[in-house]
C-alpha cells in the first residue's frame, strides 16, 4: 500500500510543490534524500535546540562556580572572568567605549546630510534647511559669458561632439559601456576643452581640481542642529572668490520671501541621526595655507556610485546642500563672528552622462536659526540634455529604425552653459 501511495504521489508531482510533496512522503514513512533547492527544514532532520536559559541573580546568594577547579564540573555555574588588559595598545583588539562615555556625546541629536543621503522632498527640503530663496534658470549676466566671440573655442561644436564620442564609443569595446565609465570620461573631456582657453584667460591658470576631500559644516535651524559631512565629488577651487550675482538691493528684498513648508512631513526626514558631534566644528577640507582656498564649482557624477542611485530631484537637493556647506564653511572661516561683509558664492554642475543640472548658490547670511531676515539665494537650471541618444546599434521596431546609431540630437547650448560657469570669475 505504501508503494502504491508513493507512485500516486509521484504522478502528481507537477501539481504539487516540492515542500508539500516532501511533507506527504514523510507521513507514509518514506524519507527522501536531501535536495539542494529545498531548505534543510523540509528535507533534513529537525534540529531542536533548547531555548537559552535566563540567568537569575538572587540577592544575598553567592554563585558557586568551577573557577577554582580550572575545568568544567557538572552542576556548578560557569564563571565570568574580568576582561584581560594587555600592557600595550593593540588596534586589532580595540573596543570603543560606550557612546555615553565619549567626550563628544550630546543628549540632543544632530541631523547629518552626507553624500548618499536621499531626502524625500528634494529641492523644497533643501531650501528649508539652508534658508534659501529659489530662482528658476540661470541669470543672463552669467550665460552671456560664453556668447562672447573672445570666449569661444576653435571648432567648439565639433570638439564637443568628439568628446562625447570618445566617452561613449571610442574608449571601450563594449556594446553598452557602464555609466560610471563614460560619465567620468565625458566630464573630464569637457573640463579639458574649457581649460584650453587659458591662453586668452590667464586667470584660469589660478585654479586647481581636488577629488575626495572631506567637508564639514554645522549650523542650527530652530531647535535642531544640522551638519553636512562627507565627500561630494570633484571640486574646482580658485585663488580668488566668485563675484555675487545679486546686488545689495536684491539681497535685502529677500527678507519678504516666505519659506515653503511641507507639513506634515518633518524637515529632518531621511537625515542620519547621531549623538557624537561638535556643534561648532567646521572644516573646508584643506589647510589654512592652501593657495586655492575658494570653492569655485562642484561637479557631481550621478550613477558612478552603484550603492547609491539618486533621482534628479534628490540630485539637485544634494547639489544645493553641498554648495551651501562649502559656502558656509568658507564664511565661518572668514568671519567667525557671523557677520558677512560680502556674499560667498559657489557653483555646481551635476550630470549623469547625458543630462546636466546647473546651480549657482549665493550665501547672504549665516543667521540661520530663525526664519525671518535675509535669505540665501540659489539659481537652478534643471534637466538640460547635452544630446538625445548615443547608441552603437540602431533601435529597430518592426523593421524600422526608431533611433539611429551614433550621436543623435547634439545640443550646443548645453555646453555654452557649462562653459559660462567655468569662465565665471576669470574676467
Amino acid at each position: 500500500m505504501i508503494t502504491e501511495s508513493t507512485q500516486r504521489l509521484r504522478s502528481a508531482v507537477p501539481l504539487l510543490s516540492q515542500a508539500t510533496l516532501l511533507n506527504d512522503l514523510r507521513l507514509f514513512g518514506v524519507h527522501p534524500q536531501r535536495h539542494l533547492n529545498v531548505s534543510s527544514r523540509q528535507a533534513g532532520k529537525a534540529n531542536h535546540r533548547p531555548p537559552p536559559r535566563n540567568k537569575v541573580e538572587i540577592p544575598g546568594l553567592e554563585t558557586v562556580t568551577y573557577a577554582d577547579r580550572m575545568h568544567y564540573v557538572p552542576g556548578l555555574s560557569k564563571p565570568v572572568f574580568p576582561r584581560w588588559e594587555m600592557g600595550h595598545k593593540d588596534p586589532r583588539f580595540y573596543r570603543s567605549p560606550p557612546h555615553q562615555d565619549m567626550p563628544l556625546y550630546k543628549e540632543k541629536p544632530c541631523f547629518v546630510f552626507h553624500q548618499r543621503t536621499s531626502i524625500l522632498e528634494g529641492v523644497r527640503q533643501a531650501l528649508w534647511l539652508t534658508k534659501t530663496k529659489l530662482t528658476a534658470g540661470l541669470p543672463p549676466q552669467l550665460l552671456s559669458l560664453a556668447e562672447s566671440p573672445a570666449n569661444q573655442i576653435a571648432d567648439q561644436d565639433e570638439r564637443v561632439q568628439n568628446a562625447i564620442n570618445h566617452a561613449r564609443f571610442w574608449e571601450t569595446t563594449e556594446m553598452e559601456p557602464p555609466k560610471e565609465n563614460y560619465c567620468s570620461t565625458l566630464l573630464h573631456n569637457l573640463l579639458q576643452l574649457c581649460s584650453s582657453l587659458q591662453a586668452s584667460q590667464p586667470a584660469l591658470g589660478k585654479r586647481m581640481l581636488a577629488e575626495k576631500y572631506s567637508l564639514t559644516a554645522s549650523w542650527s535651524r530652530g531647535e535642531d542642529v544640522f551638519q553636512v559631512k562627507g565627500q561630494n565629488g570633484l571640486l574646482l577651487s580658485s585663488a580668488t572668490p566668485l563675484p555675487p550675482l545679486a546686488d545689495r538691493q536684491e539681497v535685502e528684498e529677500t527678507e519678504n520671501h516666505v519659506l515653503e513648508t511641507f507639513y506634515p512631513v518633518s524637515p529632518t526626514i531621511d537625515l542620519q541621526t547621531t549623538h557624537l558631534y561638535s556643534p561648532t566644528h567646521t572644516s573646508t577640507g584643506f589647510r589654512s595655507d592652501y593657495p586655492y582656498p575658494h570653492a569655485h564649482t562642484l561637479y557631481f557624477l550621478e550613477g558612478v556610485d552603484r550603492c547609491c542611485r539618486l533621482r534628479p530631484p534628490q540630485l539637485r537637493a544634494k547639489m544645493i546642500m553641498f554648495c551651501f556647506a562649502n559656502a558656509l564653511a568658507r564664511a565661518q572661516t572668514l568671519a567667525p563672528q557671523g557677520v558677512l561683509e560680502q556674499p560667498v558664492c559657489v557653483q555646481a554642475v551635476g550630470t549623469d552622462g547625458q543630462t546636466f543640472q546647473f546651480v549657482f548658490f549665493q550665501l547672504n547670511t549665516t543667521e540661520l536659526h530663525h526664519h525671518h531676515g535675509v535669505k540665501n539665494q540659489v539659481w537652478l537650471e534643471e534637466d538640460v540634455p547635452l544630446y538625445d541618444s548615443a547608441r552603437l546599434r540602431p533601435l529597430m521596431r518592426r523593421k524600422q529604425v526608431m533611433v539611429p546609431a551614433g550621436l543623435v540630437g547634439y545640443k550646443p547650448g548645453t555646453f555654452r552653459k557649462f562653459l559660462s560657469l567655468y569662465l565665471h570669475g576669470a574676467q
